[in-house]
Order: structure tokens, then C-alpha cells, then sequence
């Protein structure tokens, strides 16, 4: 099955990947310019997962209707395009890891109202969950809700290296309503609300992302912001990001594959031909490449049949990340020559994996969540990362 929609979705996808690739280094010094791939006939609304119901021009292969809304589709889809440029696919317009969220936690107004602005027109969102002193840890968030409890107040606080929020229209913020594990929470917020303002950071890698700071000077929020109104506590809070991040783990390995095959085919098309050791060290990246690409459609397969638990989405992420860094360490040895100055495009892609590692929790973070499942179930998975 895997491999019907890996060889359709190649043969569909190949142009927009030779698309990304031409404008990926303009992309890097002016974030600004995606305006050009926008123009360029980049169809990224058929790529951005809308849902059935949302989605009124879909991607068709064979006249077939494919809505990228599984993991599996969404990992073998994200590493064709990322081979052109990872950072453009995380830095689309569409739903991204939001809408991830408001699958898993939003009801159907909710749903309603998100999707139906993301289908309209190409706009950005946003996910504000990491804070400067408290990174990623749901669990210590500082951003509050002043209110009540019920969901309406005024949200305060100060989320950073989020990406797209500079230019998003809509997305989700997560906060703490109340004192303990159980109140914590995400709203829905338009980014034209009064109190929001996000300005765009400066980086060194993955740069058409526009990595973002947000200040939340009491936004107002209202009880139907906030995701999850119609579940329990403890499941809208801390699990419903934990629900993203199982869910999108594989998707960052398939990042990971995909800067790992731009390098090697970067490398090919530069070296006719190679001595006995580098064509070694490459039998040797597109060994690993096959192994760790098996291993991200398992994790995408395991998410989609709600058997993740997170040790083969950790396992397959920190392992892309190691492919990724890899061969990218090797790519001068490879082409030879000043690399900074005469082959920009392998620069940037360096610059770029330096981002994976920080996506959705540390290769540190990743093995202790492989460790927990493997000392809990004895999941295979675990030994896949040793």
C-alpha cells in the first residue's frame, strides 16, 4: 500500500520538488520572496491536509482524489517536497500543526471556523507552545488566561520560535487557565485580535519558516476559544499537545530523509564520478536512507491505526536527524571546494538539519521516550534506536 502512494505521489509531486529547489536559496536571504513560489503555481493548498469536507480542488493522481490527511501520506508527500526544500514545506501557507491540534481537540465550530479560513485563500497559522524560559515543557507554562477558569479572560504572556506567526491570520496558543496539570489549555486566536503582536526572528538555518516571537498583552478570549470545550480537562490539555507531537514526529523524520536525499543527489549530480571510498560512504547514506525511510512510514502507519505512544515516532525522528546531520557532514569531503561560497545549496541544507534537532523535542528528549517504551513494553522500536 505504502508503495502505490509513495510511486504516485513521486510522480505527481517531482515538478513542485524541482519547483522548491529553485527557489530555495532565494527563500533563505529573503524569507519575504515565497511570494515568487506562491506565483510559481505551487498548488499548496492541495498539500496543506485539508479535510474532505474543506478541501473544494484536491490533489489527483490517476484522476484519484488525495486528501494527505493520514500520517503515511502526509511523511511520504513531505519527503518528496522536502527534497526541494524542507524549509519551504514547513514554512507553507496551510494548516500545518495546527490544524493537527484542532483534529485531535476542536469541535465542529471549531473545525468550521479554522478550516473554512485556511481553504478560502493561501494564509499561515501558527502553534505557540514553546515560551523563552520554559521551551516546550506544557506542563510549566507561563502564558496565562486571566479570567475565570471557563475559558474567557485575557490571555497574557510571551511565546517565541514559532514559526509562521508573523504572518499568520489564525492559529493556537497554549496556556495555563488554573494552578495544576489539568489547567493547562489551547485557544483559538486571530492574530488581528488587539493585544497580539508576533515579529519575525533572525536564523541561522530553515529560514522560510520565519521563526517568530509572540507577545500576548491581554488578548481577549472568549469560552468558545478554547479547544476542547466539549471534552474533560485532562484530555484537552498537556495530552492534546502530546497528541501533536506523536502525531507529527514522523513527519520531522521525513524532513530529515528529505535534506539527506537533496545531498545526495546534490552530490551526484556534481561528481560523475567517485573514487572507491566515496562510493562507498554513498552505497553506505542510501543504505541508511532505505532503513530509516522504512522505519518513518512504520511510525506514520502505527499513528494512523492509534497505536502511537511515541517510542517509533521518537525513534524514527532522532534517527532522520542523525542521516540528515551525517551526510551533510560529509557533503564537502564528497564535492570538494569552498562550500560556503561555491555550492550555496549544500550550506543552506547544513544550516537547515541544525533546525530538526530542536523540532519537536531533542534527540536527548527522543531516546528517553524510546527507553520509556521499550522498559514499559518492550517495544521493538526501541532497539531499532539503540
Amino acid at each position: 500500500m505504502q508503495r502505490m502512494i509513495a510511486e504516485r505521489l513521486q510522480d505527481a509531486l517531482l515538478p513542485f520538488q524541482h519547483t522548491l529547489r529553485e527557489h530555495a536559496l532565494a527563500i533563505d536571504s529573503d524569507p519575504r520572496s515565497i511570494s515568487r513560489v506562491l506565483d510559481s503555481g505551487v498548488p499548496f493548498h492541495q498539500f496543506a491536509g485539508l479535510p474532505r469536507e474543506f478541501a473544494s480542488d484536491p490533489l489527483r493522481v490517476d484522476g484519484e482524489a488525495l486528501y494527505l490527511t493520514s500520517c503515511e501520506e502526509r511523511v511520504i508527500a513531505t519527503e518528496i517536497l522536502a527534497t526541494g526544500d524542507a524549509s519551504m514545506v514547513v514554512g507553507a501557507p496551510g494548516a500545518s500543526m495546527s490544524g493537527v491540534l484542532i483534529d485531535a481537540l476542536g469541535s465542529n465550530r471549531q473545525r468550521e471556523r479554522f478550516y473554512s479560513r485556511v481553504a478560502e485563500r493561501p494564509i499561515w497559522t501558527f502553534f505557540g507552545l514553546t515560551e523563552p524560559n520554559r521551551g516546550s515543557d506544557a506542563a510549566s507554562l507561563e502564558t496565562l488566561v486571566d479570567g475565570d477558569g471557563s475559558g474567557e479572560g485575557r490571555l497574557i504572556g510571551h511565546k517565541k520560535f514559532v514559526g509562521n506567526a508573523a504572518r499568520a491570520e489564525i492559529g493556537v496558543v497554549f496556556a495555563r487557565f488554573r494552578p495544576g496539570p489539568l489547567g493547562i489549555g489551547a485557544v483559538l486566536v486571530e492574530t488581528d485580535r488587539r493585544g497580539f503582536e508576533a515579529t519575525p526572528l533572525k536564523t541561522l538555518g530553515f529560514r522560510g519558516v520565519q521563526l517568530s516571537e509572540i507577545q500576548l498583552d491581554a488578548v481577549p478570549v472568549v469560552g468558545a476559544d478554547l479547544l476542547g470545550e466539549h471534552l474533560t480537562p485532562s484530555r484537552r490539555g498537556i495530552l492534546g499537545a502530546v497528541q501533536v507531537f506523536n502525531a507529527l514526529r514522523p513527519v520531522v523524520g521525513a524532513l530529515g530523509l528529505g535534506i539527506a536525499s537533496a545531498g545526495l543527489d546534490y552530490v551526484r549530480r556534481e561528481r560523475r564520478s567517485l573514487r572507491q571510498d566515496e562510493a562507498a560512504t554513498m552505497e553506505n547514506f542510501d543504505a541508511r536512507l532505505q532503513t530509516v525511510r522504512a522505519l518513518v512510514r512504520r511510525a506514520a502507519a502505527l499513528v494512523d491505526n492509534g497505536q502511537a505512544d511515541g517510542a517509533m515516532s521518537s525513534a524514527a525522528k532522532v534517527l532522520s536527524v542523525e542521516l540528515a546531520s551525517a551526510v551533510t557532514q560529509q557533503m564537502p569531503r564528497l564535492v570538494g571546494g569552498a562550500i560556503r561560497w561555491e555550492h550555496p545549496y549544500l550550506d543552506k541544507l547544513r544550516r537547515d538539519v541544525g533546525a530538526l534537532e530542536l523540532m519537536e523535542g531533542t534527540s536527548l528528549i527522543q531516546r528517553q521516550n524510546v527507553a520509556t517504551g521499550y522498559l514499559q513494553r518492550g517495544l521493538g522500536a526501541a532497539r531499532v534506536a539503540k
